[in-house]
């Protein structure tokens, strides 16, 4: 990459109570190779956090303070309305970043115009020679599940191609601020899962593909956040997962969704978590459940992507 395609690159990561990761990001932020970013930091109103440590410790952080929690969403999209790149790369406050992993970004989309998205290989910040993300399966349409290509595999070079891949993983995903111009920022809808896969799915409707990149590496601690698992955790991916389907399955398919939803996905996990003594795991999941009964013909649901 010659000195003239260094385009300025707008790095938003959200931090939520965990100012020690975000600085983590930082530092290995100010190590990498390429020479011409922003790094813009936005705190969803941490409670038992200061935020302010991050600006104290690097003045030319972008740090906007938020007043609500806004969710991973639009938390995201306050740093982007921010951003002044050519690209944003949004990054999980939860990762560091190899070296080298923003160059092999920024050539893939200037490889292609119709390049709406990248993504970076993943692996796990605990055991760093293993895969979490190499691309996704796509979503089966009636049980709105995908899988992360590699997952969990020792990294022997397997995936050492790009590949077309039909979501990017939001733990590392730069977008082309042309395309946000052309689709729209986030939907705040998600709050907290689905939201780079309702994205995603977005710039392909509008033409553009989607990739992972091989030799742009990154390494995730894995939803510091929220947990393993959590009541919260239950109630926004069991929700999410059906805001999903009902803004982007059609036809045969979506009714056979709703069906499969109903009489199997619904009654066994309800069961799974009653029989595990999971209580407010079980309310949590019939609390998601219960929206979708509520706003059953809501129009932003169904009609504005935007919101």
């Amino acid at each position: 990459m010659s000195s003239a395609a260094y385009p300025l690159v707008s790095i938003v990561t959200v931090n939520f109570n965990g100012s020690e990761d975000t600085l983590e990001l930082i530092e290995s932020l100010t190590k990498i190779s390429y020479p011409n970013i922003e790094i813009i930091v936005v705190d969803n109103h941490s409670e038992n956090d200061n935020p302010y440590l991050i600006k104290e410790r690097y003045p030319s952080v972008v740090l906007y303070l938020s007043n609500i929690n806004m969710g991973f969403a639009g938390g995201n999209n306050l740093g982007i309305m921010r951003a002044r790149g050519e690209y944003v790369l949004l990054l999980n406050n939860d990762t560091i970043v190899d070296k080298g992993f923003l160059e092999p970004l920024v050539a893939k989309m200037q490889s292609d115009q119709k390049i709406g998205c990248v993504s970076s290989k993943l692996r796990f910040y605990y055991d760093r020679q293993v895969i979490q993300f190499a691309g996704y399966t796509p979503f089966d349409p009636r049980s709105m599940r995908s899988f992360a290509i590699g997952n969990h595999e020792r990294d022997m070079g397997q995936y050492n191609q790009d590949r077309e891949t039909p979501y990017a993983h939001g733990a590392s995903m730069m977008v082309s601020m042309k395309v946000i111009r052309e689709i729209g920022i986030m939907s705040y809808i998600f709050f907290l899962y689905y939201e780079e896969a309702d994205w995603s799915y977005r710039i392909k409707k509008a033409g553009y593909t989607i990739w992972y990149v091989h030799n742009s590496l990154v390494y995730h601690k894995e939803s510091i956040s929220v947990g393993k698992l959590s009541a919260s955790k239950v109630y926004y991916q069991n929700r999410n997962r059906l805001v999903f389907m009902r803004r982007h399955v059609e036809g045969k398919d979506f009714y056979l969704g709703v069906l499969y939803q109903l009489t199997i996905a619904v009654p066994k996990n309800a069961l799974k978590f009653l029989v595990k003594g999971k209580i407010s795991y079980f309310y949590a999941y019939v609390r998601a459940i219960g929206w979708h009964l509520k706003n059953l013909v809501d129009p932003v649901i169904h009609d504005n992507p935007h919101l």
